[in-house]
């Protein structure tokens, strides 16, 4: 009888318990803004190097903006554009530059209805090894694989906090 009723509570606890479980708060990763500040001035040093005058944009896990920086002499689209790259890399998984790519082929064109998402060169997707915690965007440059050249030098700043 004792052990049925140690069974019986034990049960009991696991079915009361499950439902608490199910309503614990979600914990994920995500870009910091200590960790956005470095890129972008990692990404605006490379292209001030380069001789580029850029704006550029990190995009949260979300998708959202968690900052934004618009270059000294920019052009006032590159704000925009380079949201938009950032976006790109975060949604997609990949490349602004691979996304333009798959565009090219007719078989892709439902990409081009997706809103939000550009095919050019400048966005790269931000990963903490193998998940995608946001993305950065870099316009401005004379083309999209020199955009993406700073943004890559951005988040080679971060590199060992995103292993």
């Amino acid at each position: 009888m004792r052990l049925v009723s140690l069974a019986l509570l034990a049960s009991a606890s696991v079915v009361v318990a499950g439902p608490a479980f199910a309503q614990a708060p979600q914990v994920e990763k995500n870009v910091s803004m200590a960790m956005t500040m470095a890129i972008m001035q990692g990404a605006i040093d490379q292209c001030t190097t380069d001789g580029y005058k850029v704006s550029v944009t990190i995009v949260d896990k979300a998708g959202n903006v968690a900052a934004q920086l618009r270059g000294d002499g920019t052009n006032p689209h590159t704000m925009e554009f380079s949201r938009l790259k950032a976006y790109t890399a975060r949604t997609r998984n990949q490349t602004s530059q691979q996304t333009m790519k798959m565009m090219e082929d007719p078989a892709n064109a439902f990409l081009r209805q997706i809103p939000g998402v550009v095919g050019i060169g400048g966005g790269v997707p931000i990963r903490a090894g193998n998940e995608t915690i946001g993305g950065v965007g870099v316009s401005g440059a004379p083309g999209g694989e020199k955009d993406e050249v700073c943004a890559n030098a951005g988040l080679a700043k971060v590199a060992d906090a995103l292993k």
